[in-house]
């Protein structure tokens, strides 16, 4: 892997955050030289609390100089609410230049930069932009984030179907099973995914994403 990812998800609440700090550490003991980055923070008023969960499942015991330098976070917005309706709610204007200006910057310095999205890649950014046209716009190659709970299917061949009809690249889809509900739709789920990308989407790759324990969850 080399440049900028975006890692979106089939729905809010997927696994994002979790899947985007393991691909991080994963590539970490690798060797890669990785950060990661939120495109836009909701729900916060100082630090990014997904950019701060991401640096715990890597097992960096402190943030990056980027984080303090707001690189990694480089929209926020006080409200927990789509980007769109959180800015209005903050009574600003949201500029995307200002977040392609920091990946940009974390590119120069990175090998790789996993780059969050919020909620799905239909979310809007704006009123008048939509987080997959975003994306579009710069060419980054998709991670999509999906599950095994009831309608992930219907949910993950939509979000397929969106990022292809925009010529952008499937690079992974990462199965989240994590917190487990019903073993049997899980693993039909799994098996269903795994054989739709092989047959129309061969160069994708399937990625099964471990239970994630945190240092004080034990």
């Amino acid at each position: 892997m080399k440049g900028v990812y975006f890692i979106t998800g089939i729905d809010t609440n997927i696994g994002k955050s979790y899947a985007t700090g393991w691909l991080a550490r994963e590539l970490m003991q690798r060797n890669v030289k990785v950060i990661t980055q939120k495109l836009i923070q909701t729900g916060n008023d100082s630090i990014s609390e997904d950019i701060a969960l991401h640096r715990r499942i890597m097992h960096v015991p402190q943030l990056f100089p980027e984080d303090w330098e707001q690189l990694t976070y480089p929209i926020i917005y006080t409200y927990p609410a789509s980007p769109h309706l959180a800015a209005e709610i903050d009574h600003y204007t949201t500029d995307m230049s200002v977040a392609t200006k920091a990946t940009k910057v974390l590119a120069a310095r990175y090998d790789v930069v996993l780059l969050e999205g919020a909620g799905g890649p239909m979310v809007p950014l704006t009123r008048d932009l939509l987080t997959i046209d975003y994306v579009a716009g710069q060419g980054y190659p998709v991670i999509l984030v999906t599950s095994g709970r009831l309608g992930s299917i219907n949910h993950t061949l939509l979000s397929i179907e969106a990022i292809t009809r925009r010529g952008l690249q499937l690079h992974s889809v990462i199965y989240n099973r994590y917190p487990s509900t019903d073993t049997l739709i899980e693993n039909d789920t799994v098996e269903y995914l795994h054989n739709f990308l092989a047959e129309n989407y061969p160069d994708t790759l399937f990625l099964e994403m471990p239970e994630i324990i945190l240092p004080n969850d034990k």
